[in-house]
């Protein structure tokens, strides 16, 4: 009897290791299908984070000019060259001082101006306008209020009160063409840090045409 007590305690123990170990396996499986799906869970997740979300290509989208932006991008950078340009001749040829505190002022606005209008046609893959797009010529002259060759020669060649009328006359007709120019970009531009800056020209050049006018005696 005490032999077969033995053998059936031993044969029960090891009947319920066995059940155990199954028990064990089983628990491991489903603790592995989890982890396989919290894995799977995280690197979708993960994924999902890395693609472009739907705002940020807005975002690129609205950032490109449309036509109208880069039109008043390329024809108001050899617009502003050219003013700097006829400001920097009035340093040593004009007498008045108002006209040279004019002209200095001039520089100093558009200056900053070509480097943004610029920045911007590089972001939309435009080509930047040379730099000898500002000398009056057939092409500069199309442009509204653009001086043209002759006109600049002149210019350059005067001096004193001769130079101080002359500079005002043509400054007055550039800004006016800068004036319509901008106006152009308020109402068809998409761009809105363009048509700020439109606005922004439309509002100062206004003004220096007032100003420029009261010293011409026309005002």
């Amino acid at each position: 009897m005490t032999v077969k007590r033995s053998l059936i305690r031993r044969t029960t123990a090891l009947a319920a290791a066995g059940a155990a170990a199954l028990v064990l396996a089983a628990c491991g499986g489903k603790a592995d299908s989890a982890s396989s799906a919290h894995g799977g869970g995280h690197e979708a997740t993960a994924s999902a984070s890395a693609s472009p979300s739907p705002s940020a290509s807005a975002d690129a989208a609205q950032a490109a000019g449309n036509a109208a932006d880069t039109a008043f991008a390329k024809g108001m950078i050899p617009h502003h060259r050219q003013a700097v340009e006829m400001a920097d001749l009035a340093a040593t040829r004009a007498e008045s001082a108002e006209v040279k505190e004019l002209a200095a002022e001039i520089k100093k606005a558009q200056d900053p101006e070509i480097k943004t209008l610029s920045g911007w046609l590089t972001a939309w893959g435009e080509q930047v306008p040379a730099a000898d797009a500002a000398q009056g010529g057939h092409s500069g002259h199309s442009m509204s209020g653009m001086m043209t060759g002759e006109e600049m020669d002149r210019l350059t060649k005067a001096s004193g009160k001769a130079f101080d009328t002359a500079f005002l006359d043509l400054m007055v007709k550039h800004h006016e063409g800068a004036v319509a120019m901008a106006k152009t970009e308020q109402s068809d531009g998409k761009y809105q840090p363009a048509k700020d800056m439109a606005a922004a020209i439309v509002s100062s050049q206004s003004a220096e045409i007032t100003r420029m006018n009261k010293l011409l005696g026309k005002g």
